[in-house]
């Protein structure tokens, strides 16, 4: 071979490997607690929140940096009293090919509510939904309904073709309306296909190429979401290069540890609080003195203390109220809750039951041990003000079942509770409306007719300054019945390698109001 020809081709086998890296395919590897909800009628937590926003899409999303919504799938939509108009983009295919129209935004809209799963609560108040048109369909709300559009968050739009092909056993003409099949497969247009899905182990994802956005080529090509790891596996992962993000569920000195060894901290907040949740149903709860009296003798900055992760970075903030700071109705000015042990002795003396009497079942969720600390921390203040307490871990799926009764749910319940659409309504609604009771967000079963009378109010009002106002008033009431201990605001911390940027989770300026939003994996980008 002369000169010319060996370096021609030395010059090809540079080229070649430049493009193998150019060409190189991505995966964003991160962790959430099981299970993972493929069906979007049914999803209700966060890790189903990460799966619907990227497998689905929606009408209207959340606007970026800023309160408020945009369309999506709906060019622009038009409101005429109790009546919403939307007119879809015309260029939108399913991943299956399927062009999406009128039809099956209405398809998804009656599969949800005749499932009567998952958000289909948000939908209660909707008459009926009808295709005008190939591109237009219309909602009619059974009243003025104000977080109707907000609520459209959560009304992912499945591929009516697609699922009709699938209808498992069930009566009717719809028989199970699919879900067998949904289970474990998709009907979305989203940005991101489901490759393969184990709702206990992983679910794996991949680019949609046919994308009517089209999906950045700086976007991961692939997406590994795993579930129910345990923090040391997640932190040794981690520090090997073998996992991208970890879940918000990582204790705070493992987050401070990776903090330390260089790995930066994303964070999410102003979506949700830590609910420390009392049982109104049966004793000792069903006194509101008793409850008063367990609302003042926790001990708030503590919890705050215990959930630091860095001088600047805290899974935790001071809670002002049942509202997190900064949503509507939150008061600015309102003082942060704090222990007052005086203030508890004295509510305790005016209950009808006797401390040496009491016994309080003090739960916590399995999956998530930062609650454990939480619980411990209580029946330290019990004990202060001399009631005795037991602690019980609970698995995920059998607290959700036995919240279902209120003689199965424990005394005191800890849940993460977020806004799910952005609007106060859809955060305090599902949890203090006495129509409410049964659900993971609901286990005070609180029953208060003013309480009732104000949520109702809240929803019915046009004005954004009124329903503010309402949502003050709720707040005071909230409080001054104590169904619940509003521990902390919650700030979802995630620490995560130098391979991925999230600039949702990074730049305030570009968050989304709306939880699990800011893992839509399109907008994110992965380093090599």
């Amino acid at each position: 071979m002369n000169v010319p020809s060996r370096l021609l081709a030395a010059s090809l086998l540079a080229s070649a490997a430049l493009v193998g890296v150019a060409s190189a395919e991505t995966t964003l590897r991160l962790d959430e607690t099981p299970i993972g909800e493929l069906d979007p009628a049914k999803a209700t937590d966060y890790a189903d929140s990460i799966l619907m926003f990227n497998v689905y899409d929606t009408l209207v999303i959340p606007k970026q940096g800023e309160a408020g919504y945009q369309p999506f799938l709906a060019e622009s939509w038009t409101q005429d009293g109790n009546s919403f108009t939307f007119k879809l983009r015309p260029d939108v295919k399913f991943q299956s090919g399927n062009a999406l129209t009128a039809d099956d935004v209405v398809f998804s809209f009656d599969r949800m509510m005749a499932i009567k799963s998952g958000f289909s609560f948000l939908f209660d108040n909707v008459e009926k939904a009808e295709a005008v048109d190939a591109t237009t369909v219309k909602f009619t709300t059974k009243f003025p309904y104000a977080p109707f559009v907000a609520a459209l968050v959560r009304l992912p739009i499945l591929d009516k073709k697609l699922v009709m092909e699938h209808l498992g056993d069930g009566e009717g003409e719809m028989k199970d309306w699919g879900q067998a099949w949904l289970n474990l497969n998709t009907a979305g247009s989203g940005a991101y296909t489901v490759v393969s899905h184990d709702p206990q182990a992983e679910t794996v994802m991949a680019k949609n190429p046919g994308y009517f956005l089209g999906v950045p080529e700086a976007a991961p090509d692939k997406v590994r979401l795993r579930y129910g790891l345990e923090a040391a596996t997640v932190r040794t992962l981690i520090s090997q290069g073998e996992h991208d993000i970890s879940s918000q569920w990582l204790p705070p000195e493992v987050l401070k540890s990776l903090s330390k060894d260089g790995f930066k901290l994303l964070t999410e907040s102003g979506t949700a609080q830590l609910y420390i949740k009392l049982n109104t149903a049966k004793p000792p709860f069903d006194d509101q003195e008793c409850r008063l009296a367990i609302a003042n003798a926790f001990d708030y900055s503590t919890g705050i203390k215990m959930v630091a992760v860095t001088d600047t970075v805290s899974q935790g903030a001071p809670s002002t109220g049942a509202i997190p700071v900064g949503g509507m109705g939150a008061d600015p000015d309102a003082p942060a809750f704090k222990q007052d042990l005086d203030a508890a002795k004295a509510h305790l003396a005016k209950c009808k039951y006797k401390p040496e009497d009491m016994n309080v079942e003090l739960s916590w969720i399995g999956e998530v041990p930062l609650e454990e600390r939480f619980a411990l921390l209580l029946q330290a203040n019990l004990n202060q003000i001399g009631v005795k307490s037991e602690i019980k871990k609970v698995p995920w799926t059998l607290f959700t079942e036995q919240v279902t009764k209120p003689e199965n749910t424990p005394n005191v319940s800890q849940v993460f509770v977020d806004t799910m659409d952005g609007d106060t309504d859809t955060l305090l609604y599902s949890m203090y409306h006495s129509s409410a009771g049964g659900t993971w967000m609901s286990p005070e079963y609180l029953k208060d007719s003013e309480v009732d009378s104000l949520l109702d109010k809240g929803r019915a009002s046009a004005s954004e300054a009124e329903r503010s106002e309402i949502y003050k008033a709720l707040d005071k009431r909230l409080i001054a019945l104590a169904p619940t201990i509003y521990a902390q605001n919650q700030r979802a911390v995630f620490a995560a390698s130098d391979k991925v940027s999230v600039p949702a989770l990074e730049d305030p300026a570009k968050a989304f109001r709306v939880a699990a939003f800011g893992f839509t994996f399109r907008l994110m980008e992965m380093h090599p």
